[in-house]
């Protein structure tokens, strides 16, 4: 593509790179420019414009644009019809957006000319958000640029995995000390967690903050209904030998991992019964503010697995909130689960 500065009558065919006013008459940017305009600038006292003139070769901006978003766009992922070079990526359905983050990287590394930006991976969405944007900077780049781009973009760069997961069981274990009315409170925030998942507790048991008991209660909900399982501590997990990673094991299950490097939401664990998924909930789980929990929790509804790898690889983002009068990051923060459950690790 050509362009930059010509006179007037040169212009015809190519595309005005900028607006231009000249007393009552005023050309787009972007506006094709005819032999009429072209004399109406020149009768109006404009001299040169600044034009861009396609070359052989060349693809408007609209196509090429439209051309790599159907190339990103993988399953439950539709795109937009292109307008001034760009075209907009939407999530058909609700569920947790997959990145193929190499691929956007790759993409953005093969020239200034094209651009892709989408939201973060893992994110939650909803049907009809945008999810992915690609913006073709000049009027037209070239087929065998465009070519490279699609290239590196690969196929299928963002996905949505749909929620999946719909039946949700919930554990809570007591001690003494510990308010029936914070456990309601718990129970209340995961519900509301739930609905962009339109997913539901199904099976809410609470039982003594015992190994033993708490192994029967979640042997019994793995052979039930519940696709999840999450575990409310009424103390917090401090080691993987503490009450809810041996209940786990003693059920039968395994833990995958304990700790997260986000924070709030440092002493989460995951692990699994008889093939179906347990979270060991952070205190900060029984707050509706957002939080590591929330991170692991979509991922799972939607039947995204969450390795070890996956969760150490958190860190980078993982501070959540602070406030910057705070002499240490979470000093004097209430320990987890101790008072009424309100800590937020």
């Amino acid at each position: 593509m050509r362009f930059g500065p010509v006179p007037v009558e040169e212009a015809i065919g190519a595309l005005a790179a900028h607006s231009v006013r000249a007393g009552d008459m005023v050309v787009r940017k972007g506006t094709l420019v005819s032999p009429d305009i072209a004399m109406r600038l020149r009768q109006a006292g404009v001299e040169t414009i600044i034009a861009a003139r396609f070359e052989p070769g060349d693809v408007a901006e609209d196509d090429a644009a439209f051309r790599l978003a159907r190339a990103l766009a993988g399953e439950n992922v539709t795109v937009e019809a292109p307008f001034t070079g760009r075209s907009n990526l939407h999530a058909a359905t609700s569920g947790v957006l997959l990145i193929d983050v190499a691929a956007i990287d790759g993409l953005n590394a093969v020239d200034e000319a094209m651009t892709a930006a989408t939201l973060p991976a893992y994110k939650p969405v909803v049907a009809g958000e945008m999810v992915g944007t690609v913006k073709i900077i000049p009027y037209a780049i070239a087929e065998s640029l465009l070519q490279k781009g699609i290239a590196r973009a690969g196929k299928e760069a963002l996905r949505v995995a749909p929620y999946a997961r719909r039946a949700i069981g919930a554990v809570s274990t007591v001690l003494p000390g510990l308010k029936p009315s914070v456990v309601d409170k718990t129970l209340a925030v995961l519900g509301k967690r739930l609905e962009p998942a339109s997913a539901r507790i199904v099976l809410d048991r609470r039982v003594p903050h015992d190994a033993s008991a708490l192994a029967r209660e979640l042997a019994d909900q793995a052979r039930g209904d519940p696709q999840l399982i999450v575990v409310f501590g009424a103390s917090a997990i401090a080691d993987r030998r503490d009450v809810i990673p041996a209940a786990i094991e003693m059920a039968g299950g395994r833990v995958e991992h304990f700790g997260m490097p986000v924070d709030p939401g440092n002493l989460l664990l995951i692990g699994s019964i008889a093939g179906k998924p347990v979270i060991g909930a952070p205190g900060c789980a029984r707050s509706p503010k957002e939080n590591g929990f929330d991170w692991i929790l979509h991922r799972l509804l939607a039947d995204v697995p969450v390795t070890r790898a996956d969760i150490m690889a958190l860190g980078v983002g993982g501070l959540l909130m602070e406030i910057v009068s705070r002499p240490q990051p979470r000093e004097g923060g209430e320990s987890e689960g101790e008072g009424e459950g309100e800590g937020e690790e």
